[in-house]
């Protein structure tokens, strides 16, 4: 299915449908910001999770950038339509876009276009390929900050690598994965782990999320280790903006 639906959007098909997920502050359940994820609709209507496609090791780099590329136009175009902000808007970022020159090209267009001020959107780095030069990816979080971008590392505690990536990065937030969120409740190690690393981003004034909350009680130990913002489907799960044309295909994709 996965192979299927990497075909269909490489040759241009259906649409690109960003879906938002909120994130709130957990102290009084106030929406902080929401992260736009993305998902393909087919010509059947259904909406399949771009994701796990982007994560799979044997996706060539340049149809990695192609997708990716393709949803970062979409969910700028969907920004653009919002109104005044009442809240952050996170957009997940594949570092292979941040080598191509068609990346850098593009964003001050779609920052253009935003009816707001920069500091609204916050780019998230995803980890799925594994970052090997980690003063190359330094330079580019720099780089969006100085178009007043904000950088949040994701994925926090889903290897060793990331905590590498904090130090270097210095992120606006930092969001905990799944893996230390996962049955919590049960386990005193990682409360304790989610706990001193809430109490760091506090000192280091660094925003904190752990995403991935599925249950009631994940949700009530979270509460409990003192993390100051959650995200996942016990808070909400992710609903559709409005769709978008993929607009051609592999052919041309941005460099």
């Amino acid at each position: 299915m996965a192979k299927g639906i990497l075909e269909s959007m490489l040759r241009g098909e259906g649409h690109i449908v960003p879906h938002v997920q909120p994130m709130y502050r957990l102290s009084d359940n106030r929406l902080m910001a929401q992260e736009y994820l993305a998902r393909h609709l087919d010509a059947n209507g259904e909406a399949h999770p771009v994701g796990p496609i982007l994560q799979d090791p044997t996706l060539r780099p340049e149809d990695r950038l192609f997708l990716d590329m393709k949803f970062l136009e979409s969910t700028f175009q969907t920004l653009a339509r919002t109104g005044e902000p009442t809240h952050l808007h996170f957009v997940n970022l594949e570092p292979v876009s941040l080598e191509a020159p068609g990346f850098w090209d593009s964003l001050p267009r779609w920052m253009g276009a935003l009816p707001f001020g920069p500091e609204y959107v916050v780019m998230e780095f995803t980890e799925s390929q594994g970052v090997h030069d980690l003063e190359a990816l330094q330079g580019y979080a720099n780089r969006l900050r100085s178009l007043g971008l904000r950088v949040a590392v994701d994925d926090l505690g889903a290897g060793v690598a990331s905590l590498t990536h904090m130090a270097r990065l210095a992120p606006d937030f930092i969001k905990a994965d799944r893996s230390l969120v996962e049955q919590v409740q049960r386990r005193p190690y990682q409360a304790a782990l989610l706990n001193a690393l809430s109490h760091f981003a506090q000192r280091m004034c660094i925003g904190f999320i752990a995403e991935g909350i599925e249950t009631l009680e994940e949700l009530e130990a979270v509460i409990d280790a003192d993390v100051p913002w959650g995200q996942g489907y016990i808070l909400g799960q992710p609903w559709p903006t409005r769709p978008r044309p993929i607009m051609g295909p592999i052919a041309a994709s941005a460099n």
